[in-house]
């Protein structure tokens, strides 16, 4: 039995990599806007755990036998969702409206093997953005570049996204997005790794 994961983010392999897991990296093929139309109503945190439901499954129907790492992660800001931003005007934004502001990441993390999920987690985080300048947010566009489409918010803490915040309250991986814990004593319980 193989452990793989179903997606494509860069950020997630490395988590994984660096807590010393041998994974596959299969990204699910999912329309996630189009799922989210059927989720109307729901809670930021149970909308990140019912994609991460949706990818983990798909991806172990494709894979049978072996476990599924689904993830997701949402951004909200009191009601208003957020999803990675379409083009850089739409990023620029999203920067001006989190400015000073603060938002919640919740990361959803989801177990499946052949069609079933067999574990859930999510959690999140609180992150207060400094008020940004508009000559600020302009150079942290271009600093960035096409990488500030690939991360909901435009952001990505553990690069040069970090210089958008003033306060941080929660847990690292959760930020990164994937509860990264749960899925180690996941694992563990499941003698798939050193207990």
């Amino acid at each position: 039995m193989s452990l793989v994961l179903a997606s494509a983010s860069a950020a997630r392999a490395n988590l994984l990599t660096g807590a010393g897991l041998i994974f596959k990296r299969i990204p699910a093929d999912v329309d996630e806007r189009l799922i989210e139309e059927d989720l109307v109503g729901l809670s930021a945190t149970d909308v990140a755990q019912a994609l991460a439901d949706v990818k983990a499954v798909e991806v172990s129907f494709r894979r049978p036998g072996d476990l599924v790492i689904g993830a997701d992660q949402t951004l909200s800001l009191g009601e208003e969702r957020f999803h990675k931003p379409r083009d850089r005007e739409e990023a620029s934004r999203q920067l001006v409206h989190l400015s000073g502001r603060t938002h919640e990441l919740h990361s959803a993390l989801s177990l499946a093997r052949n069609g079933e999920v067999l574990h859930r987690a999510v959690d999140s985080a609180k992150l207060t953005m400094r008020p940004l300048s508009t000559r600020f947010i302009s150079h942290y566009l271009a600093v960035v570049g096409e990488a500030v489409l690939g991360s909901v918010g435009a952001y990505q803490l553990e690069g040069y996204g970090v210089q958008l915040f003033e306060a941080i309250d929660g847990n690292h991986f959760t930020i990164l997005g994937l509860p990264l814990l749960p899925l180690l004593e996941f694992l563990r319980e499941e003698r798939m790794i050193e207990q």
